[in-house]
């Protein structure tokens, strides 16, 4: 063998460990996948009703690239409401993300700015969950399956969108359908298979009841909306107090 060169086997196993962690990355997706079909679909209804074409609902999902974000833009954009405001409202709904790719980036240290930024840019709340578990579980997040995860969510969820605007003609309500409770659905799948097997989920459920009641108490004395961000904060709190 010539110095300096790499077997041709050595490059095979290489590949297949490549292909291995890029694969597995995609299978982690499919939790996730079955809620993007469900809330993409109700995605495109509602950005059908506001006379987007399929182009623009997919190129919407393309950059924006979040459900809650889009639901609001389409919503705004339905009641007329003026670009900057819909651009403002849309940059600080998303800004949770800097958090949630700050919390993952310890991972990935070694990688070059431009390598992280295409993983924060593909992060979800739903990927930010899976990879979070996958950090959890084995101490590390391997580059090539996250990028088969982010990557599988991103085109699931533009394709679901321009289905759902191709379909919004007929079917004018996407709640009818119980579309609207896909994510909340998606959350609870998630929960289960992250908990799963994991000698942590006493704590798990514990921050589960804790929050559940005092987002009952606050949705009724206080407001829903209040509630959810009262019941976070509560539960993150639970999370760190607790130990293992």
């Amino acid at each position: 063998m010539e110095l300096g060169k790499i077997p041709n086997d050595s490059l095979e196993i290489k590949n297949k460990n490549n292909s291995y962690y890029f694969i597995q990355g995609v299978k982690d997706c499919i939790p996730t996948i079955f809620g993007y079909i469900s809330l993409g679909l109700a995605c495109g209804i509602l950005s059908k009703s506001c006379g987007l074409t399929v182009w623009e609902a997919m190129g919407m999902s393309a950059f924006i690239y979040g459900g809650s974000s889009q639901f609001i833009a389409s919503s705004m954009i339905l009641s007329s409401s003026p670009i900057p405001s819909i651009i403002f409202t849309i940059f600080f709904v998303n800004f949770r993300h800097l958090f949630m790719s700050a919390s993952v980036a310890p991972y990935f240290k070694e990688n070059s700015v431009l390598k992280n930024f295409f993983i924060g840019m593909l992060l979800t709340d739903e990927t930010f969950v899976v990879a979070s578990a996958e950090g959890l579980r084995n101490k590390k997040i391997n580059n090539l399956w996250i990028t088969g995860l982010n990557i599988t969510a991103y085109i699931n969820w533009i394709l679901a969108t321009g289905i759902g605007v191709l379909i919004g003609g007929f079917i004018p309500d996407y709640k009818a359908l119980g579309l609207d409770f896909a994510l909340t659905a998606m959350f609870i799948g998630l929960l289960i298979s992250s908990v799963k097997g994991n000698v942590k989920i006493r704590k798990a459920l514990i921050i589960i009841i804790v929050s559940s009641i005092v987002l009952i108490v606050s949705a009724i004395y206080v407001s829903t909306s209040i509630g959810v961000i009262i019941s976070a904060i509560a539960g993150a709190l639970i999370g760190v107090v607790i130990k293992e």
